[in-house]
């Protein structure tokens, strides 16, 4: 077989497209290989929300370059939320690509490298899928999932937050049916999946428009609940605006669904969140919290925060800080503002200095570090539910997972009769970081 490499930056929605590609590869012929200079063909699958992520991908390439040199049948692929936003730019920068296509695309990667194989390149396809949903059709996998599988269940982002490039690079938002999705689980759980987690750049909007037999978020994941062998059920990510009642109601009923939410807040400050048209309030989003709380006393909560957003003052970015202590994140996902092309908030004067930024962003950093810490030491003495991932290399520990409230989880012991998607309980010694650390406690 010709071998493919593969490379993911970005979202776990990026790493659950290249999977995809990584299955239709494989009916046309293609093993991946972790080898860069033993393949065929090398596909990156790309992020444009961040600066930085930009960075990392010129750079890869700039490193391909010569493999293409010295073999000019080395087929070159670019795709993804990059790909999308900047594919004029990416060709003029590496004229040496074969082909460059869109998240819409993925459904395709057979076709695209046929005509490759036909002389037909450089291909670019960043045109969007024009049906009111979207279907994954379905393949016979071609290996195990491990303990946990991802499962698209809607793509884009109706939302246009004034700093996110999705809605531009993923398109509005489409969703599956209920049954085909029920039928991918099935196929995982059958494959060894324990876990199921749903993704979506807004899952909780899911259903909202554009299906033929219209199902709510909350009622989908009753459904999964009654699915044979699903032992544990996340999603991520949702928008404030779009979690309900019913929702909240579900984590109370449905056993299998882990008691941890990712909700991005973005900001402290109502003026910034207006800026950044997030259409919640502090107030509103503080109080949301407060019923989940009472429903679910033991939720884990993480977010995202950025900092250093046109025009926030230096107490605008101290009342984020204050949110992030008032809700008592378990972790967050923390950037500075980077000016992303197509966004709204790209017309805006970016006129906090960049040493500013980053100052701003290790100090929320710092208090999430602390935080983190705090919430860890309630897990200390504790004995906790691990579903195994995998071996671990780190020194002197055996096994890695997670616990229901997300956290990583890594401990010593069991080697004779545990393995990969057990579910085990592990006793906490320690922390480090989000990182718990013990030993097993037996079955």
């Amino acid at each position: 077989m010709k071998q493919v490499y593969m490379e993911t930056f970005g979202c776990q929605m990026n790493v659950a497209d290249t999977d995809r590609m990584e299955l239709l590869l494989f009916q046309s012929g293609y093993l991946r290989t972790a080898h860069v200079e033993d393949a065929d063909l090398v596909l990156v699958n790309t992020c444009s929300i961040r600066e930085k992520a930009e960075q990392k991908v010129f750079s890869l390439f700039g490193g391909l370059k010569p493999l293409k040199q010295a073999n000019p049948d080395l087929i070159l692929g670019v795709a993804g939320c990059l790909a999308q936003q900047e594919q004029s730019a990416l060709m003029a920068r590496m004229p040496y690509l074969d082909f460059i296509i869109g998240p819409d695309a993925v459904e395709s990667i057979q076709h695209i490298v046929h005509r490759i194989h036909q002389g037909e390149g450089p291909v670019v396809w960043t045109e969007f899928d024009a049906r009111k949903n979207y279907s994954i059709p379905e393949q016979p996998l071609v290996k195990d999932s491990g303990p946990s599988a991802f499962v698209n269940i809607i793509k884009g982002c109706d939302k246009f937050c004034s700093f996110c490039v999705v809605p531009y690079t993923r398109g509005r938002e489409k969703s599956r049916e209920a049954g085909e999705i029920y039928a991918e689980i099935r196929q995982w759980v059958d494959h060894g999946a324990k876990e199921i987690i749903l993704l979506g750049q807004n899952v909780n909007a899911y259903g909202k428009r554009g299906l033929d037999h219209p199902v709510a978020f909350h009622e989908l994941l009753y459904g999964i609940a009654e699915i044979e062998g699903v032992e544990r059920l996340r999603f991520t990510t949702s928008h404030p605006m779009d979690f309900t009642r019913e929702l909240i109601q579900a984590y109370c009923d449905i056993d299998i669904l882990m008691n941890h939410l990712h909700l991005p807040v973005q900001s402290g400050s109502n003026r910034i969140l207006e800026l950044m048209r997030r259409s919640h309030t502090i107030e509103w989003y503080l109080d949301l919290i407060a019923q989940l709380k009472s429903e679910v006393p033991d939720i884990a909560l993480s977010t995202d925060v950025i900092v250093g957003f046109p025009g926030e003052t230096r107490q605008e970015f101290e009342d984020t800080l204050k949110l992030m202590e008032q809700v008592g994140f378990n972790n967050s996902y923390m950037f500075a503002y980077s000016p992303r092309p197509n966004t709204p908030a790209l017309d805006m004067v970016d006129d906090i200095p960049h040493e500013e930024k980053q100052e701003r962003l290790q100090e929320t950093i710092q208090l999430q570090n602390r935080l983190t810490e705090e919430n860890g030491r309630a897990f200390l003495g504790r004995e906790v539910e691990v579903l195994i991932e995998n071996v671990t290399s780190r020194k002197g520990m055996s096994f890695k997972g997670r616990n229901p409230h997300y956290w990583s989880v890594v401990f010593k012991g069991g080697e004779d009769c545990l393995k990969p998607g057990d579910v085990t309980r592990v006793r906490v010694e320690e922390i480090s970081g989000h990182v718990l650390r013990g030993s097993w406690a037996g079955q």
